[in-house]
């Protein structure tokens, strides 16, 4: 089921619903469908089984634990054969929260959280440039994040 082309209209369905409330029963699901509570708990172990469900959890509000300032560097690498390498030293800094193999003009792109800007240049020089083989970093803070959202989930008729 990793493509598109075995993921029938009830998937559809069952996935734009999940994806605007993931903690929504399976009866409302089923109700919804018009299917049994069983067909849409073995509909979503499918789902699950073939990585079209990615996770399912609560998205903890980084301010409310004093992280206030969400930045994006871009890292370039002296090599990008090197990106794994690098990746492995980045697992070991919790404030990093996403990482990106990119193309343009940075090698990867992380995403990371600092409770100030003091945490925030330890963790550029402290610790992202000098892990062996980042040869330039550029920070982007964001200043407000405007939209967040799933992909949507098409269902024609």
């Amino acid at each position: 089921m990793a493509t598109t082309e075995k993921i029938d209209q009830l998937d559809k369905k069952i996935l734009n619903i999940l994806s605007k409330n993931a903690r929504i029963p399976f009866k409302d699901v089923a109700a919804e469908c018009g299917v049994s509570r069983a067909a849409i708990h073995q509909r979503v172990q499918h789902l699950i089984e073939a990585n079209v469900i990615m996770g399912s959890g609560f998205d903890v509000n980084p301010k409310s634990l004093g992280y206030s300032t969400c930045t994006y560097v871009g890292i370039t690498l002296e090599r990008g054969s090197m990106y794994k390498d690098v990746v492995d030293c980045l697992q070991h800094i919790p404030e990093i929260v996403e990482c990106h193999f990119t193309t343009g003009p940075y090698t990867m792109m992380v995403k990371l959280y600092a409770r100030d800007n003091e945490q925030l240049m330890h963790l550029l020089n402290g610790r992202l440039q000098d892990i062996p083989g980042v040869v330039a970093t550029e920070t982007l803070i964001s200043l407000e994040q405007s939209i967040k959202r799933e992909i949507p989930v098409s269902i024609s008729e």
